[in-house]
């Protein structure tokens, strides 16, 4: 019997009310399943804790999400809320908690969803999985970068072998369980890299092809990062699952996210071997705040790979059922189009679309949470 200890981090602009959706179709869910039981902590963290208290999140939330069986994250951060150095205060709740709790791999299933309208024209079906180195590369400078006297601004890129290898095997991993590419049902994992150029990725590249060659049964492919962002638009139905160093996969997951509908839609999971933590790739959006208008879908989807994850991780069909439950429910609502937010054509309000999705819980119809 699965029994598992939450913690929620709302966080700002339009975190609390996705957040709250997405913790009352959790309550559902469970309230359905008897093997089932979610306990959830919701903590105060992001810019306008900082702004009032001068600290985003403060030790006892962090020791709560170090004790927690996974984080739901709402959205952090707000553009106006930095530090001197003009960095965005959100980076003490999400780097924090992804450096210190070694969430290495940062995931972001990609896939056409069932009435939304196609990004690209005539695009066949997409369905394939970004899978970000998340502690290492460009983004492992992040308060140790010079600038000298407002002339000369360095950051150093950190490439490691045990670090891309981690990655590396969890992009494989997901490959191993997944049906394939759309265009051929052929399994592979491309590694996204900048090779020809920095010697950098070309370790990166080196290291990728050491865990290929351990798993035979999976092809591989290499696309340098520049053609890589063609690729994603003019043949998207060619991958299956991609890994790439922490600045790059940044910058493609969330143009994967553009191709299939926006970052509304886009679910992610920050995971390690022991921590896991679940946001919606979009931010906090601060101008439609407080406004009942904000999309909760990525919220929703997120909420069902945390326990997609929580369910492989201990072997609990009840989380898997759980997840697969929530899953079909939000594409059940996407499908009718009736009840939809703003941004996918429709005039629902946020907590309207909420409705609907716990309504098509109900519906008994399961899914694939990926």
């Amino acid at each position: 019997m699965g029994n598992y200890s939450i913690v929620a981090l709302p966080g700002d602009g339009i975190g609390p009310e996705i957040t709250d959706v997405a913790l009352r179709v959790l309550d559902r869910v469970t309230a359905a399943l008897p093997d089932l039981t979610v306990s959830v902590a919701s903590h105060d963290a992001g810019a306008e804790r900082w702004r009032r208290t001068g600290t985003a999140m403060p030790e006892e939330t962090f020791e709560a999400c170090q004790r927690a069986d996974a984080i739901l994250m709402g959205a952090i951060g707000l553009p106006d809320a930095r530090h001197p150095d003009g960095r965005e205060v959100n980076g003490d709740v999400i780097f924090r908690l992804r450096f210190a709790l070694d969430l290495f791999a940062g995931i972001r299933p990609v896939r056409s969803l069932p009435g939304v309208p196609d990004t690209l024209a005539g695009a066949p079906r997409i369905d394939y999985v970004v899978v970000r180195e998340n502690v290492e590369g460009l983004y492992a400078s992040r308060t140790g970068g010079t600038n000298v006297r407002g002339e000369v601004a360095t950051d150093t890129i950190v490439i490691t072998a045990n670090g891309t290898r981690k990655v590396c095997e969890i992009a494989f991993d997901l490959a191993a369980r997944r049906t394939g590419r759309p265009q051929d049902g052929r399994r592979v994992v491309t590694c996204v890299d900048k090779a020809n150029v920095l010697s950098s990725y070309a370790f990166f590249r080196s290291v990728f092809d050491e865990v290929a060659d351990a798993h035979d049964d999976i092809g591989r492919d290499h696309v340098y990062v520049d053609a890589m962002t063609a690729f994603q638009v003019q043949r998207p139905e060619t991958f299956d699952v991609v890994v790439a160093e922490n600045m790059f996969g940044d910058i493609i997951s969330d143009l994967a996210a553009a191709t299939v509908g926006g970052l509304g839609l886009a679910a992610s999971a920050d995971v390690g071997y022991r921590h896991g933590m679940f946001q919606p790739a979009h931010g906090s959006a601060p101008d439609i705040a407080g406004r009942d208008v904000a999309n909760p879908t990525a919220m929703v989807l997120s909420t069902a790979m945390m326990l997609d994850w929580l369910g492989r991780r201990h072997d609990d069909q009840a989380a898997l059922d759980a997840a697969a439950m929530i899953d079909a429910a939000a594409l059940r609502v996407l499908e009718r189009g009736e009840t939809v937010t703003a941004d996918l054509g429709g005039s629902a309000s946020c907590s309207a679309m909420g409705e609907a999705i716990l309504a098509a819980l109900g519906d008994g119809t399961t899914g694939a949470a990926r």
